[in-house]
């Protein structure tokens, strides 16, 4: 594609100059397609190391890679599921020490809850991901005084809420959107398309032009 045959000369000038025009076009387009062949590839092959809980309990990742914020649920279950009373994990103090332990690559994974790990990862933290399903489910309860004078009024209000679909409509604002994937998909394409391609044909137009009217 590149190189013609022995047999083939080019006479004249306009047909050197379409020639050269023809090998460039080439190289720049098999180069192209290498680029984003290759980076296809990679993107397939590029999955995600653990699949969930059970990778972990089985020790597919170290321990000592695994984050986990101390004094937490998350703690308790890490030493009564995982490592069985061993705190052979890698604390951490905060959820922000978490997401930049992460980044930092200090660890490997962390356990958190999964409503908080979902927000973060979707709507702030677009380079981290959330992989398995739930494994320990978990209530939630708002803490009140003791015989507060309140207290119905909140459960009336709640409840008129959820009745409402005021909660539902809550959860798909801020969890339920993937402004990360969004981006994602946007930024990553490696398709070639005719516009990327543009000033390419354009270029090989005007050299075409420039040797019939040469030849002429």
């Amino acid at each position: 594609m590149v190189e013609y045959g022995a047999d083939f000369h080019v006479q004249t000038a306009a047909g050197r100059l379409l020639t050269v025009g023809l090998h460039m076009l080439s190289l720049v387009l098999v180069a192209t397609y290498t680029v984003n062949l290759a980076s296809d590839l990679t993107t397939l092959k590029s999955e995600d190391f653990i699949s969930g809980i059970d990778d972990i309990k089985n020790g597919k990742i170290s321990f000592n890679c695994i984050g986990i914020i101390t004094e937490s649920s998350l703690d308790d279950f890490y030493l009564r599921e995982i490592s069985h009373g061993s705190r052979n994990f890698y604390p951490l103090k905060s959820p922000n020490e978490l997401y930049l332990s992460l980044l930092d690559n200090d660890i490997d994974v962390a356990i958190s809850d999964t409503d908080l790990l979902e927000y973060m990862t979707n709507k702030v933290y677009c380079n981290l991901t959330l992989v398995g399903g739930d494994f320990s489910r978990s209530e939630y309860g708002i803490a009140m005084p003791k015989q507060w004078i309140y207290k119905k009024y909140l459960d009336v209000i709640i409840l008129s809420l959820r009745e409402s679909g005021v909660l539902d409509d809550l959860k798909r604002k801020w969890f339920e959107g993937n402004i990360c994937q969004q981006s994602f998909s946007s930024d990553t394409s490696t398709s070639i398309n005719i516009i990327a391609m543009t000033s390419l044909l354009l270029t090989f137009s005007g050299i075409s032009i420039l040797s019939l009217v040469l030849h002429a």
